[in-house]
């Protein structure tokens, strides 16, 4: 499926490149997400607060997600950062063990500058289910999410990593979020449902009171063999209560992958000058970021620590976040606490 979903996606990237690459072909290109997503929002903040006062013009793309990021990134004119799901690594190196030798070439040049922050993996589904465990999905009907967006490679690329092998194409389905839980909740559709975003996902928390009665969160099991695998590709998380409070009677064990900003292995002088000119922005302008961007913002750090098995740092920016760092900028963040963010003291998401 992972295959499919790969092509299908660059497909659909072809025929945008012929659109956005008329015009603006001086400007710098940050690939971000859907138009109602958070990813493009963290883009127009990094346009806006980052890009902007170092005098680098940043046009930030919408996009379907990760997979057709990194193929914008590798084929489009100016395409010189991108936000990407950390487990699209995974996903590229499914397909490049399986004989597929241009999505290795693809894949192994990607350079991250920052992990931002996580995205739990949320997988719903009815309140009368059987099913309790992540492994509990082997052989169900699931909706991915449409082709080509971020939800759909996390679902693809989990379930390959828990089972050994691909979900068969008669089981998946690809409908929009709003769509597969209507159908969910009449049981007349998928019987599980992939939500990839972090929490707390407007799709739940605005839900009309009553509805999210119809629907449970399937808990990950890190005792259980086949569910461990998971965690060679993704992080243990919690989805909170707080985060649901009208929802979860207590915290569920989860996963997450991590968003990425991503670049390319590029030794181009220029394009290098370019990014490490932008990094030192992002440092200088980090508290900017964290009081007036996103408020996923509150949840970044200006850390490097040690990265998901094949990603590696691009060299010429992670010497500027290590004088940054040495330098104590990270110390000066403001991380929201769980105990601000109950009192609303964290701002809202926009």
């Amino acid at each position: 499926m992972n295959a499919i979903l790969i092509k299908a996606t660059l497909l659909t990237f072809t025929l945008c490149l012929s659109l956005t690459a008329q015009g603006q072909t001086n400007a710098h290109k940050i690939v971000t997400g859907p138009e109602t997503g958070t990813y493009i929002k963290i883009g127009e903040d990094l346009s806006k607060y980052v890009a902007q006062p170092a005098g680098i013009s940043l046009l930030v793309i919408p996009s379907k997600g990760s997979v057709e990021n990194i193929q914008r990134l590798r084929h489009e004119p100016r395409v010189r950062l991108a936000l990407a799901q950390s487990d699209v690594y995974r996903a590229y190196t499914n397909l490049m063990v399986g004989g597929n030798v241009a999505a290795g070439k693809l894949i192994q040049p990607l350079r991250v500058v920052l992990p931002l922050y996580n995205e739990e993996i949320h997988v719903v589904v009815r309140a009368d289910s059987p099913l309790v465990n992540l492994r509990d999905i082997q052989g169900k009907r699931i909706n991915i999410g449409p082709l080509g967006s971020g939800t759909a490679m996390t679902a693809t690329t989990l379930y390959q990593t828990l089972f050994g092998e691909e979900i068969p194409e008669n089981l998946i389905s690809t409908d929009t979020n709003e769509v597969a839980l209507g159908k969910l909740a009449n049981d007349n559709g998928a019987e599980v449902v992939f939500v990839v975003s972090g929490q707390p996902v407007g799709l739940f928390t605005n839900m009309n009171p009553g509805v999210e009665q119809h629907f449970k969160l399937l808990r990950f099991d890190r005792s259980h063999p086949t569910e461990q695998a998971a965690e060679s590709v993704y992080e243990s998380t919690l989805i909170e209560r707080q985060s649901y409070p009208s929802w979860l009677a207590e915290d569920l064990p989860s996963l997450a992958t991590k968003t990425l900003l991503v670049t390319y292995d590029y030794i181009n002088p220029a394009t290098r000058k370019m990014l490490v000119k932008f990094t030192q922005n992002l440092c200088s302008q980090f508290q900017t970021l964290q009081t007036q961007g996103h408020a996923k913002w509150q949840q970044v750090r200006i850390e490097q620590p040690p990265l998901g098995r094949g990603w590696q740092y691009y060299g010429a920016t992670k010497a500027v976040l290590d004088k940054c760092i040495n330098e104590g900028h990270s110390s000066r963040q403001l991380v929201c606490s769980a105990d601000d963010a109950a009192l609303g003291l964290c701002g809202p998401a926009r």
